[in-house]
């Protein structure tokens, strides 16, 4: 649907309104944005979840979840979720930013990671990703500048994980990602317990008075208001909330949407 408004110069242009979701390509699973468009740039954002209630916890949050629930839960476990989670996330990255071969190496990688690939050999596969990923100027040149969130802005909003400690843009978020990427690789034989108080998640702190998930939805608006139609995948992936830490799920004493 269009009409008239005016633009951030002033001048009369169409506005087109625009869902994006849920059911695109290396897309957050449930995620609909409703964007208002004039000519290339969004004016307005409205972001709406999809995702039916499920009888499952979230699957990147698991470990941690069992954790505060009483179980004990090797460190390893954990970390070898965060490694595959992180993963995952990277190769939506890689696919929006048209990377294809490295968003196929990552998932490849994080399919051997849930695999069982000891830390010997996931230290092996992730380190040349890693190095190539940081020395791509192609990949900062496209994602450096998008989407940037303080860590001021983010601790307000209630961000506790990579977004909150990259304190950037698109880009900086990404390098987060890798650097953790390595580390947990590194630790995913770790036998030790994993401590309750300690119960962050891929993208933050699952113990808290809302799913991690929830403020990055709702730092969408303000980070892609103003911005360039091409660069809002860019952001979202930048960011991939899990929608379903939002749905209703039967665990006690983990946070729910």
């Amino acid at each position: 649907m269009a009409e008239r408004a005016d633009d951030r110069d002033g001048l009369r242009l169409d506005r087109l309104h625009v869902p994006l979701g849920p059911a695109l390509v290396d897309w957050p699973a449930g995620l609909v944005l409703r964007l208002a468009l004039q000519g290339d740039v969004v004016q307005q954002v409205g972001v709406e979840s999809a995702l039916p209630a499920s009888p499952h916890p979230p699957f990147w949050d698991e470990p941690w979840l069992r954790a505060v629930a009483g179980e004990r839960v090797p460190r390893g476990d954990a970390a070898r979720r965060l490694c595959a989670a992180h993963l995952d996330s990277l190769g939506r990255f890689f696919a929006v930013a048209g990377w294809a071969a490295m968003a196929a190496r990552a998932r490849r990688v994080r399919d051997s990671a849930l695999a069982g690939a000891d830390a010997a050999e996931l230290s092996a596969l992730v380190r040349p990703l890693i190095r190539r990923a940081e020395r791509s100027r192609a990949l900062r040149w496209m994602t450096a500048g998008l989407g940037p969130l303080s860590a001021e802005h983010a601790r307000h909003l209630g961000v506790t994980g990579p977004a909150l400690v990259a304190d950037g843009d698109a880009y900086s978020r990404m390098l987060v990602w890798l650097d953790a990427v390595g580390r947990s690789a590194a630790a995913c034989d770790d036998t030790d317990v994993v401590d309750a108080a300690e119960a962050v998640g891929p993208r933050g702190r699952i113990d808290g008075p809302a799913p991690p998930s929830r403020p990055l939805l709702n730092a969408l608006p303000g980070l892609l208001e103003g911005t360039e139609f091409a660069c809002a995948r860019v952001i979202v992936a930048s960011l991939d909330p899990d929608l379903d830490e939002l749905a209703p799920v039967p665990v006690t004493g983990a946070a729910h949407g």
